[in-house]
């Protein structure tokens, strides 16, 4: 076994001593080892590829360069996991590695994790939510480095970060307002979600401004089936809507397979707008769906910058929540309408 490289290996090849490797190492170079020989113990340590004892530099700085990572159900999840690599990344670059509980929506599991991180001792804590929606978080949070991400804490006590889901409303209602749509639906998935209400609201404002008549949404769940079932329903009306928006992407496969039921086109006979940009779906559907990105990997990034700044030594963050915006993603399911919508 080729035997790790220390401290006084590359203070020997450098020519100096001990300490002073360890003050350049750690960063603390600058007014007390000449610059030459900074550069000749950086030269040294890259030659040797020596890499600090952690476990010696957490004894020192009392840090263990660890974050704890609890999550309601994201690490089990595909569609989640761009949140944690943004998280993971940042985390990374810094130094840091993040130690992941997935809790399954368990409280007793959630508290375990937490009181399993504390006795770990771990630098700072993110709590990250699979969607959005309002969380209350324990006492240990209020008083550490810990950031929310992708929900938020109803008594503003913690920072966090999510998807600005009132945007993202607006972004795909307008979306059908620009092609020229005036007959629009909203599909809205199901009330007990919180970005439900935030999606039609920003629904509503768009119509409310383009003086268009606004349908009542339509609580339509989240799959295929709900979203076949809410269009064949919508779409067999005497007057059918020329625009659909959809709750999600997967309920947007459903809209189109009841289109394509009733002898429809997508989009030349009805356009189509989808949420999440759930790239198993979107970008797969023929046509092309055009929809709303929801930004999980901004949020990882954005939340885990924001509670390195606190373990570097910057001000624990006002709490309040940053809002991201959901892009919208212009594909081929959308088209300006034709003259007639009238069935028969």
């Amino acid at each position: 076994m080729v035997r790790k490289a220390t401290s006084q290996d590359v203070a020997t090849l450098a020519g100096v001593s001990r300490s002073a490797v360890s003050l350049v190492l750690n960063g603390r170079g600058d007014g007390n080892i000449a610059a030459d020989k900074q550069l000749a113990i950086l030269a040294a340590a890259k030659k040797l590829n020596y890499t600090p004892n952690s476990v010696a530099l957490s004894l020192r700085n009392r840090r263990t360069s660890t974050i704890g990572v609890v999550t309601d159900a994201i690490a089990t999840t595909a569609f989640g996991g761009g949140l944690l690599q943004g998280a993971a990344e940042q985390a990374r670059q810094a130094g840091y590695l993040l130690l992941v509980v997935d809790t399954h929506y368990d409280t007793d599991r959630e508290r375990e994790a937490f009181i399993t991180l504390r006795d770990r001792q771990v630098d700072g804590y993110l709590y990250a939510a699979m969607g959005l929606r309002p969380y209350t978080p324990p006492e240990l949070l209020r008083s550490v480095p810990a950031m929310l991400a992708n929900c938020f804490d109803p008594a503003s006590s913690i920072a966090a970060v999510t998807a600005d889901e009132l945007a993202g409303g607006r972004a795909a209602a307008q979306i059908l307002v620009d092609a020229g749509h005036t007959d629009i639906v909203m599909l809205a998935g199901t009330t007990d979600v919180e970005a439900t209400h935030h999606r039609i609201e920003g629904y509503r404002q768009v119509l409310s401004e383009a003086g268009l008549p606004v349908a009542e949404p339509i609580i339509s769940g989240w799959e295929i089936d709900k979203g076949y079932q809410a269009a064949i329903q919508v779409l067999s009306g005497p007057r059918r809507p020329t625009g659909v928006l959809c709750a999600n992407d997967r309920a947007a496969v459903g809209v189109v397979l009841a289109a394509g039921r009733l002898g429809l086109a997508v989009p030349e006979d009805l356009s189509v707008v989808g949420y999440d940009d759930d790239e198993n779906v979107a970008p797969c559907m023929a046509p092309r769906l055009t929809t709303i990105a929801l930004p999980h990997r901004q949020i990882g990034e954005e939340s885990m910058r924001m509670l390195l700044s606190q373990l570097s030594g910057g001000a624990r963050p006002a709490p309040v929540t940053l809002k991201l915006p959901c892009p919208p993603v212009l594909r081929d399911s959308v088209a300006a309408p034709r003259r007639s919508r009238v069935n028969g």
